[in-house]
C-alpha cells in the first residue's frame, strides 16, 4: 500500500550488467548510462580510481600498482566488493537530486540465463549494498526478447541469440519462460583473443585488446568473402622488439574468428535439434533473433540462415536490447512479473 502512494518517489532502474559493458536504464528517461564494465584499482591502497569510460581509458596504459579491471567474468561476478561499488556508482548516477531525502531505488538486474542460486544471490546481494531497496533478475536473453517486442507471453516459440561480451546465450522462449537454454563462453571477448593470438602466429606481432576490437569491429567477418576491406594493424614485433605496422583483410580476420564462430553456430544447431517440434515450426515462421554486441559481426546472420535453414535477423539496436527490455519490465511490473527469474525480490536488512 506504501509502495502505491509514494510510487512517484522510486527511482526504478533497470540494469543490464554484462561482462563487456553496463548499461542503465532509468524509468520515463530511457538508457541513461552505457559505459564499460571496468574499474580502476590502486593495488597499493585498494582505492577505487575511477569506473566505466574513465577506467577503459587506462587499461595498458597505467604504473604496475594501478590495474583497470573487469569485476564480471562471463556475466558472472568475480569480485564482488568491486562489484558492489561499480554498481553503486551508477546507481548514484542516475538518481535525481532532487528530493530532501534519498529515493526508494527498485532495480532490476539481467543475469545470464544459467547462472547458480548463489550466483544470483551474489548480484542481489551486491544490489542491495550498493544502494537499492528492492532487486529483481531477470534472465538477459528474455530481457532481449523483451526488448525486441517479441510475443514471449504467448504459446508460440521464440528463439534467441544473445552474444554478449563473455556468453553467448542460446534460448527458446515460449509462455513467459525459457523452454530451452544453451551457454557457451565464447562471445566477443574471445573473438578479441583471437586475433590476438592470430597477429602473434602469423605475424609474430603483439597487439592489445583494444586494436584487436577495432579490427574485428572494423573487417571482421563471419565467412571469408570476395571484399578487399584492409585495415592497419599496429604492434610489437616479437622478434625484433620494435614497433611494427601491417596490413590486414578482411578474410585474414575471418580466417583468425572461424574456430569461434564454428562452435557458436554450432551450439545453435544443437538448441534448434532439441527444441520441441511444435515450437520449432513457430520459429522457422518467426525466424531466429540475434541480439547483443555481437550479433553484429557481418556476415553472422547470413551464416546462421545458411546452417541452420532458418531466417535469421539482428533485432533493432541489438546491443540495448536486453537493457530496454529489462526496462519495459519495471514500467509493467505487475502484467511482466512472471517473466522476472525470481518473482520475489529480496530486501535489504534492517
Amino acid at each position: 500500500m506504501l509502495n502505491k502512494i509514494f510510487s512517484h518517489f522510486f527511482q526504478d532502474i533497470a540494469i543490464d550488467l554484462g561482462t563487456a559493458t553496463t548499461l542503465v536504464y532509468l524509468r520515463g528517461r530511457g538508457i541513461v548510462i552505457f559505459e564499460p564494465s571496468v574499474v580502476a584499482i590502486n593495488q597499493k591502497t585498494g582505492q577505487v580510481l575511477a569506473i566505466g569510460d574513465d577506467a577503459k581509458k587506462m587499461v595498458g596504459r597505467t604504473p604496475a600498482h594501478i590495474v583497470a579491471t573487469r569485476p564480471l567474468v562471463n556475466g558472472v561476478i568475480s569480485d564482488f566488493e568491486v562489484t558492489e561499488q561499480m554498481l553503486r556508482y551508477f546507481i548514484e548516477k542516475v538518481q535525481q537530486r532532487k528530493f530532501f531525502f534519498k529515493p526508494r531505488s527498485r532495480v532490476i538486474i539481467g543475469v545470464p540465463c544459467e547462472v547458480t542460486e548463489v550466483e544470483k544471490k551474489s548480484v542481489r546481494d551486491a544490489g542491495l549494498s550498493a544502494g537499492a531497496s528492492e532487486v529483481y533478475l531477470i534472465e538477459q536473453p528474455m530481457a532481449a526478447a523483451i526488448g525486441a517486442r517479441l510475443a514471449v507471453q504467448e504459446a508460440g516459440g521464440n528463439f534467441v541469440v544473445d552474444i554478449g561480451g563473455g556468453t553467448t546465450q542460446v534460448v527458446v522462449i515460449s509462455l513467459g519462460g525459457i523452454v530451452l537454454a544453451k551457454s557457451l563462453r565464447i562471445a566477443g571477448d574471445k573473438l578479441n583473443e583471437d586475433i590476438i593470438q592470430f597477429a602473434q602466429e602469423e605475424y609474430k606481432l603483439l597487439i592489445g585488446e583494444r586494436t584487436a576490437e577495432e579490427i574485428k569491429i572494423g573487417i571482421g567477418s563471419a565467412f571469408p568473402t570476395k571484399g578487399k576491406k584492409e585495415m592497419p594493424m599496429r604492434g610489437r614485433n616479437l622478434v625484433t622488439g620494435l614497433p611494427e605496422e601491417i596490413l590486414v583483410s578482411e578474410n585474414n580476420i575471418a580466417q583468425a574468428l572461424s574456430k569461434s564462430i564454428k562452435q557458436i553456430v554450432n551450439t545453435i544447431k544443437t538448441a534448434v535439434e532439441e527444441t520441441p517440434p511444435e515450437l520449432l515450426a513457430d520459429v522457422m515462421k518467426n525466424g531466429i533473433s540475434l541480439v547483443g554486441g555481437g550479433s553484429l559481426l557481418s556476415g553472422l546472420d547470413i551464416l546462421i540462415t545458411k546452417e541452420t535453414k532458418i531466417p535469421a535477423r539482428i533485432v533493432e539496436d541489438p546491443v540495448t536490447a536486453v537493457a530496454r527490455g529489462a526496462g519495459l519490465v519495471l514500467e509493467n511490473l505487475d502484467e511482466l512479473r512472471e517473466v522476472l527469474a525470481e518473482t520475489e525480490y529480496l530486501e535489504p536488512p534492517k
